[in-house]
């Protein structure tokens, strides 16, 4: 397919995604809604996804010139903004067999930020922010932050980040747990290229399995996740990727993933 306001990738079993609108802080269009998921479809054959932005954002969150969002003494339908592209586009991603890795390179900001939090890793330049802006202009938090966030730092800290709208650096964004890693910006591309390069040489299959667990965990009650875990093993133990890790341990090698 040939995109517009994203970039598309492919190489050596590593997906990459560009938001690709850096006059506009990588903010979202209903284009850009379509486009990514179109992007994360054709990610299918790989075996991890970088999304990154381009510029000096990773992304601004919802374009509010767009002619269906924005404000101009009328009423707005935000409902249906918010079901058919944010919605959609969190459930795409949390979906996805694969490890997911945002590689925020500068900004992220409203619907942006929780972007960015729901992927599976957050590795972050240290001169990027996070910020939940949507009480600057009267909103309520969506993309999943609500979800994401207290499980994720705890209720005060989300009630407070939200309410106030208070911006946070990467540092402190590792330090109350919200990213895994910040790095210099000049490094960003090779620490995320490198980690997608160490996931694409694992039993991916068997990550895609536990990224549903953990997915599943945040709602399910104890007997529910044991139940899961007994139904998500036998799955790993039918692949051939068990078969390998197995047989490598026995002959003392190091085993040789291809992911199925």
């Amino acid at each position: 397919m040939n995109y517009e306001t994203i970039e598309f990738k492919l190489d050596d079993h590593v997906a990459r995604i560009t938001l690709n609108r850096p006059d506009r802080l990588n903010s979202f269009t209903a284009q850009m809604h379509q486009e990514l998921r179109s992007a994360l479809a054709d990610a299918a054959e790989a075996r991890v996804v970088i999304l990154t932005g381009a510029g000096r954002a990773f992304c601004a969150g919802q374009d509010l010139n767009e002619r269906s969002v924005a404000a101009d003494d009328r009423p707005v339908d935000l409902w249906t903004t918010v079901e058919t592209g944010w919605n959609p586009l969190i459930t795409a991603l949390t979906s996805m067999p694969q490890p997911v890795i945002a590689q925020v390179n500068g900004v992220a900001a409203g619907a942006g930020a929780n972007l960015a939090f729901a992927c599976d890793f957050v590795l972050a330049a240290s001169e990027a922010s996070f910020i939940q802006s949507f009480t600057k202009i009267g909103l309520v938090p969506d993309t999943g932050g609500t979800f994401f966030l207290p499980r994720t730092i705890g209720m005060a800290r989300a009630t407070a980040l939200m309410m106030l709208g208070t911006k946070v650096t990467a540092a402190e964004a590792v330090a109350m747990g919200l990213i895994l890693r910040a790095v210099d910006g000049g490094t960003l591309m090779d620490e995320a290229t490198a980690l997608a390069k160490q996931l694409a040489t694992q039993p991916t299959r068997g990550l895609g399995l536990i990224k549903r667990a953990l997915n599943a965990s945040a709602t399910n009650g104890l007997d529910e996740q044991l139940a899961l875990e007994a139904q998500l093993q036998a799955e790993a133990g039918s692949t051939a990727d068990y078969r390998e890790g197995v047989k490598a341990f026995i002959e003392k090698r190091p085993p040789v993933f291809v992911g199925r």
